[in-house]
């Protein structure tokens, strides 16, 4: 009797030791695609049927940004301000602390959707040098989209959304950095086989159907 429950004790501590550490372990998918091709869409429909949790870099880096105490908050806007692409150190450290409270608050939200990002080879290696032993990527959510229909819908969404940057000469410049950054990052993950390819040019419930597939065979 004493031997059966040793042993039970035993394989049931067995089974959370192994278990722990994957659970603690960030699992993550890259969300990616042009400007205009529905990510943010699509991520808040798997949030609400897969209950991942959706981690936007931008507003990562806005929300510090605004944040009164934040000690990169003026450094972030100056880049901002500049044009310029923020310090692949700040965006990492801000989806690591977004990542580690999520998880903190509930051990079960191990599950991140990282939407747009890495979007250039700087973002990859800080991500890599950084992140490597912290994270798991599972594999990259491509939305694919071709780039005319990318400006058609951010034109359509300017009309209502207030921001800046869904104008015609902005868009060209934003879908120009991406094919040259951005798209170079995908095909290298393509060559990994790490890569889950959605067409992503028809109504939203078409391409969700899809992504559920895709998110089907991944569990």
């Amino acid at each position: 009797m004493l031997f059966r429950l040793l042993s039970s004790v035993s394989r049931k501590a067995s089974s959370v030791l192994f278990r722990a550490p994957l659970a603690m372990k960030p699992q993550v998918v890259f969300v990616l695609g042009g400007p205009g091709a529905g990510k943010g869409t699509q991520c808040a429909k798997i949030v609400e049927t897969y209950g991942y949790t959706h981690l936007s870099a931008g507003d990562l880096l806005r929300a510090e940004r605004a944040r009164p105490d934040s000690k990169d908050g003026q450094l972030i806007e100056s880049y901002i301000k500049e044009g310029k692409i923020v310090p692949v150190e700040i965006t990492i450290n801000l989806l690591r602390k977004a990542m580690e409270e999520t998880m903190r608050q509930d051990q079960e939200k191990f599950r991140f959707l990282i939407d747009g990002f890495p979007r250039n080879e700087d973002n990859l290696q800080g991500w890599t040098s950084a992140m490597r032993e912290r994270a798991d990527v599972r594999f990259v959510l491509f939305f694919d989209c071709s780039n005319q229909v990318c400006i058609d819908r951010c034109l359509e969404r300017g009309k209502s959304s207030g921001r800046t940057d869904d104008n015609r000469e902005s868009l060209e410049k934003r879908i120009q950095t991406y094919l040259q950054s951005t798209r170079p990052i995908i095909d290298l993950y393509m060559k990994q086989g790490k890569v889950r390819t959605v067409d992503a040019s028809r109504g939203v419930e078409e391409v969700f159907s899809d992504v559920r597939k895709v998110l089907d065979q991944e569990v």
